[in-house]
């Protein structure tokens, strides 16, 4: 059972902008033709032309040149694009490194790739990837140890794989699955409806669709979901996402006559996650606000017609994620008075929190997610940022734990209520997503599927260590090398971050990481307060007027690795996205003596709009609003835009994002590069990577992330150059 609290998705979002008002001005000159060091071709940013745009923000007036930028549909914008693209995919041929990084990357990459099998009915789904196909196919078979027959190949939807599948729900009789489609990276989803018998898609298409799943009723007549008003044309990937409505669909049925379960126009904010109990008994709703992480809770007797919308759990105070029900008795894993998180039974009838009942009670590790199957509960909890499987009764009792092999994630977890089997995929640094069932009745835990590859692990190791930033708190650094490393600071390194919303960081498998790994470099993963590692309180310690904290734990840990030496400022590279992209952004600007090279990507770097466009608004919860005087201070200290001094010598720069994002706004990526290229004080280049008909990153097909992942470490392989 999938938790009813879908937010917003933190992986951030923004959007353009219409052209804004004040004329072209002349640009500056752009800077001299340099070089990189390691002897990379020589460079020359494209002009990009500014316009006459000040704001007041409060009484400070605050220029904004590169305004025009925000219109990511404009030619004069499309055509920049063109421009940036030629002077970086001329840089980046030029590398002769290039070519055998790409070759790597797809051996590496050419392995087959399963999910988990997930019941449909007395049938299994399940997704494989051959290796290099841009998108993986969905199959089903009546036993999940076999191979099964075809049943939707979105490789076939586009000729480019930009066509991807964003969501797949089976009904419960597994007669059935509502599929949703996405294209070119974007967060808008399309609902289709497929016969599991025969393979034969339905005339159902429901649009306009974001941020949450699908939800059957079980007697599989329609489903749950969330639409939005359509946008206005030419705001597709632009406009505010706002007042959106729950709605039920009936198979066969057109979506004008989708009847409208919920919806709150006096709380525009709002967004509605829906979830059918195993039971059939009931609809759960999880009521969100943006990424605010407290959520709401309402449910609907669906036995009882007209289906009436009750409250649960309506004080915005708490985490709530909805697990499972017996009867009149729901689970739920909640942050209410246990900022690690426990597991509670709260009843239908009497839902006061002096009345629940704490099954599972708050630990010294996070919980970060909790699985119903029969009557034990499967916890996942966080041990210094790497997954423990914990077992407890419905009745509160302890009963073991799953023995994960090594020092990792727990990918994907799927059960049921009324099966034994559990399935989960589990990862590590070096160790592809491997799938193992564990049988509750039994307690047995077995390989189900192990893929191989043309990776031997043997010569490398992973360490965990502990720096600690600057005012003593404890963080978390991984280290991924090979074996015997030197420490000469001579190596190197590829720091990554992104310290935000309550995502936890936990080890994961990553091709291009071993391609750099195999390279010669270093790997560096950083746990920074913002994240979800260590529970609330942790989270707190990096948002609103915290968040300054997540970029001094990152220069510690920058710190820790040339004081320890793993590798000095020259040979040190920084990475994030997203939110991440705001990490970067801001610690190049604050430090750049501390690095020899960045790459921000799809980033939030102009903290003084990011609200104004499609899902930006959401992430207030987080960040704050420059709408708000005391909340504009602390933004405008470290708004990575707005830092950028003239003059000042930055280290090679690669700014990267998707043309068509409507998450983040390409256009924080847009006006940051500009600005970093005419303010750029020394000789190392400032790139702009725009990938064309993608977006946040969602469903890329797998030759755009080859060809992404090998321009990174090329252009790493001469920014880091002695």
């Amino acid at each position: 059972m999938t938790a009813a609290t879908t937010r917003p998705l933190p992986f951030l979002t923004a959007v353009l902008l219409a052209a804004c008002s004040g004329g072209p001005t002349t640009a500056p000159p752009p800077p001299s033709t340099t070089a990189l060091r390691g002897g990379a071709q020589p460079w020359a940013p494209p002009p990009t032309r500014t316009v006459d745009v000040v704001d007041d923000y409060h009484g400070e007036k605050i220029a904004d040149p590169y305004r025009w930028l925000e219109n990511q549909d404009g030619a004069d914008v499309k055509e920049w694009v063109g421009a940036q693209n030629r002077v970086t995919r001329a840089f980046l041929d030029a590398v002769p490194e290039r070519a055998a990084i790409r070759e790597r990357l797809r051996a590496l990459w050419n392995f087959p790739r399963y999910s988990v099998p997930q019941r449909a009915g007395n049938q299994w789904l399940y997704s494989k990837n051959d290796g290099l196909q841009n998108q993986s196919v969905w199959y089903i078979t009546a036993d999940p140890a076999t191979d099964g027959k075809v049943l939707l190949d979105p490789n076939k939807l586009s000729a480019d794989g930009t066509v991807a599948l964003a969501n797949t729900v089976a009904d419960e009789q597994g007669r059935q699955l509502a599929f949703a489609t996405s294209a070119r990276g974007s967060d808008w989803m399309e609902w289709h409806v497929l016969d599991l018998a025969t393979g034969v898609q339905s005339d159902d298409k429901l649009e306009w669709s974001k941020f949450a799943g699908a939800a059957w009723t079980h007697d599989g007549k329609g489903f749950f979901y969330q639409r939005y008003p359509a946008p206005k044309e030419g705001q597709v990937y632009q406009a505010q996402n706002r007042i959106p409505q729950l709605c039920y669909h009936m198979v066969g049925k057109a979506q004008n006559e989708d009847r409208i379960v919920y919806e709150r126009p006096d709380q525009p904010d709002w967004g509605f996650a829906p979830a059918v109990s195993e039971d059939g008994h009931f609809l759960v709703i999880g009521l969100s606000a943006g990424t605010d992480t407290r959520n709401r809770i309402a449910y609907v007797d669906l036995q009882q017609e007209p289906w009436t919308v009750q409250p649960l759990l309506m004080e915005l105070d708490a985490r709530h994620d909805f697990l499972g029900n017996d009867g009149d008795s729901f689970y739920f894993r909640t942050d209410k008075d246990s900022p690690k998180d426990r597991i509670v039974a709260v009843l239908r009838q009497q839902p006061a929190p002096a009345n629940w009942r704490t099954v599972v009670p708050e630990g010294k590790d996070a919980l970060r997610s909790a699985l119903l199957v029969r009557d034990t509960i499967v916890c996942r909890y966080l041990s210094d940022a790497a997954d423990r499987l914990l077992l407890y009764g419905t009745d509160g009792k302890a009963a073991g734990e799953i023995a994960l092999p090594g020092l990792g994630t727990v990918g994907q977890l799927s059960g049921r209520r009324n099966h034994d089997d559990v399935f989960l995929q589990f990862v590590t640094f070096l160790q592809p997503p491997t799938t193992w069932h564990y049988d509750v009745q039994k307690k047995e835990l077995k390989v189900f599927r192990q893929p191989k590859l043309d990776f031997d692990p043997a010569p490398f190791t992973v360490e965990r260590v502990f720096p600690q930033s600057h005012d003593g708190t404890r963080l978390c650094l991984f280290l991924v090398h090979r074996k015997g490393l030197q420490l000469d600071g001579s190596h190197p390194t590829y720091l990554y971050g992104y310290g935000g919303f309550d995502i936890a960081l936990s080890p994961t498998f990553n091709v291009p990481n071993l391609v750099w790994v195999e390279r010669g470099g270093i790997f560096a993963m950083a746990i920074l307060r913002g994240g979800g590692e260590y529970g609330q309180d942790w989270h707190k310690g990096g948002m609103l007027g915290n968040k300054q904290n997540v970029f001094d734990d990152f220069v510690a840990c920058a710190e820790y690795l040339q004081r320890n030496g793993y590798t000095s400022s020259k040979k040190l590279a920084i990475g994030g996205a997203s939110n991440g992209g705001l990490l970067v952004g801001a610690s190049l600007t604050q430090h750049p003596e501390l690095f020899g090279a960045a790459i921000p990507e799809v980033g939030v770097h102009d903290m003084l709009r990011y609200q104004r466009f499609t899902i930006g608004w959401a992430w207030a919860p987080e960040y704050g609003s420059a709408d708000d005087a005391t909340q504009f201070q602390w933004l405008r200290r470290y708004s990575p835009l707005h830092n950028i001094q003239a003059g000042r010598d930055y280290p090679p720069t690669m700014v990267m994002t998707g043309d068509h994002d409507d998450r983040v706004l390409p256009g924080h990526s847009f006006k940051f590069g500009a600005t970093l290229q005419q303010q750029q004080g020394g000789s190392a280049p400032i790139l702009l990577r725009i990938e064309t008909d993608a977006g946040h990153g969602a469903g890329k097909p797998v030759q755009k992330q080859i060809d992404e992942a090998a321009d990174r470490w090329a252009f790493l392989s001469r920014a880091l150059a002695d």
